[in-house]
C-alpha cells in the first residue's frame, strides 16, 4: 500500500482523497448553513423557521436542493448564453478552490505552500469578475447596477483587507498559514491586534455582500441584482458560493485572529481535543455572527458604504500598520517563521 501512495498514480489518487475529505464536509457544510440561517433568523423574530420537512426542518437543505433541480434554468433572449452560464460556475469554482490552503488542523492542508496568504488574497480578487460577467451578460439594467455596485464595493474594501494582512504578517514572519497559527501559541492576535480583527472581519461582511452591506443585491432599489434574471441551478450556484465565501472568510477569521486549531484553554482536557474540532467550533461562531448581524442590522446607503470603507477603514488599518511596525521595530522584536 505504502508503495501504491508512492508512485505517480498513487499520489494522485491521495490527492483526491484529501480534496474530497474537505470538499463534501464543506459542501454538507453550506448546504445546512442556509437552514441554519433561516433558524437563527427565525429565532431572533420570535418564529419557528424550517420545521417541517425532517425532524426540526433537518432536511430542508435536501428539499431545496431537489427543488432547484427539478426547476427550469430560463436564459433571456438578449444574454450572452456562455458567459451567463459561467458566471455562477466561476464564482462557485473560485469558493471551493480558495480551501486548498486552509488548513485545519496542523499541517492538515491540501496545499501548504509559503505563500498561502497570498493565493487567497489573490484568489478573493478574482471573486469579483463571476459577479461582474453576471451583471453585464444579463442584459439587464438591473443586473448590470447589481454588478457595478459589487465591483466597486469589494474592490474598495479588498483595500483594508490587504492592509489587516500585512499587518499581521509583520508580526509572524511569514505568509504560511500554518505559521500565522502556530505564531499565536501564547497570545492570539485578536487581542494586540483588536482593531485590525474588527476591521477584517466587517470588511469580511462587505467583501462577501452580506448584510448590511447587500447594496448588490438590494431588493428595494434593483429588484435582485447581479442574480435576477438567474433560476434553478445558476442561481442555487451564486447562492452557494456565497455561503462557502462566508465559510472561507470565517475561515480566514480564525486563523488569523483566533489561533485556528489551536485549543482556547492551552491545559488538558482542552488540549487532548483535536484541533480540527476547535477550528470548525471557531468558524462555526463566525457563521453565527454573519448571521446575527443580517437579523440586527439595516442595510446601508451606498455613500454610507463608500465612506466607511475610504474614510474610516483605510486610514484606521494604515495607521496601525504604522504603529504596529513602529513597535516591533523599537522593542527590536524581529518575527521569524515557527518552527
Amino acid at each position: 500500500m505504502t508503495a501504491f501512495f508512492a508512485s505517480g498514480f498513487g499520489m494522485f489518487v491521495l490527492m483526491v482523497l484529501e480534496t474530497l475529505a474537505l470538499l463534501v464536509p464543506l459542501l454538507l457544510g453550506v448546504a445546512y448553513a442556509t437552514v441554519a440561517e433561516r433558524k437563527v433568523l427565525a429565532a431572533m423574530q420570535l418564529r419557528k423557521g424550517p420545521n417541517v420537512v425532517g425532524p426540526f426542518g433537518s432536511l430542508q437543505a435536501f428539499a431545496d436542493a431537489g427543488k432547484m433541480l427539478m426547476k427550469e434554468t430560463i436564459i433571456p433572449t438578449g444574454a450572452n448564453r456562455l458567459l451567463f452560464i459561467a458566471a455562477p460556475m466561476l464564482t462557485f469554482v473560485l469558493s471551493m478552490i480558495a480551501w486548498a490552503v486552509i488548513p485545519v488542523d496542523n499541517g492538515w492542508a491540501i496545499a501548504d505552500i509559503n505563500v498561502g496568504i497570498l493565493y487567497l488574497y489573490a484568489i478573493s480578487s478574482l471573486g469579483v469578475y463571476g459577479i461582474l460577467i453576471a451583471g453585464w451578460s444579463s442584459n439587464s439594467k438591473y443586473a448590470f447596477l447589481g454588478g457595478l455596485r459589487s465591483a466597486a464595493q469589494m474592490v474598495s474594501y479588498e483595500v483594508s483587507i490587504g492592509f489587516v494582512l500585512v499587518t499581521v504578517l509583520l508580526c509572524v514572519g511569514s505568509l504560511n498559514l500554518n505559521d500565522i497559527v502556530l505564531a499565536q501559541r501564547n497570545i492570539w492576535f485578536c487581542i494586540p491586534l483588536f482593531p485590525m480583527f474588527i476591521v477584517f472581519f466587517i470588511s469580511s461582511l462587505a467583501e462577501t455582500n452580506r448584510s448590511p452591506f447587500d447594496l448588490p443585491e438590494g431588493e428595494s432599489e434593483i429588484v435582485a441584482g447581479f442574480f435576477v434574471e438567474y433560476s434553478a441551478m445558476t442561481f442555487a450556484l451564486f447562492f452557494l458560493g456565497e455561503y462557502a465565501n462566508m465559510f472561507l472568510m470565517s475561515g480566514l477569521t480564525s486563523i488569523l485572529f483566533l489561533g485556528g486549531w489551536l485549543s482556547p484553554i492551552p491545559l488538558p482536557p482542552f488540549t487532548w481535543i483535536p484541533g480540527v474540532f476547535w477550528f470548525i467550533l471557531k468558524v462555526a461562531l463566525c457563521m453565527f455572527v454573519f448571521m446575527w448581524v443580517r437579523a440586527t442590522f439595516p442595510r446601508f446607503r451606498y455613500d454610507q458604504l463608500m465612506r466607511l470603507g475610504w474614510k474610516v477603514f483605510l486610514p484606521m488599518s494604515l495607521a496601525w500598520l504604522v504603529i504596529t511596525a513602529g513597535v516591533l521595530v523599537a522593542t527590536g522584536w524581529l518575527p521569524h517563521a515557527p518552527s
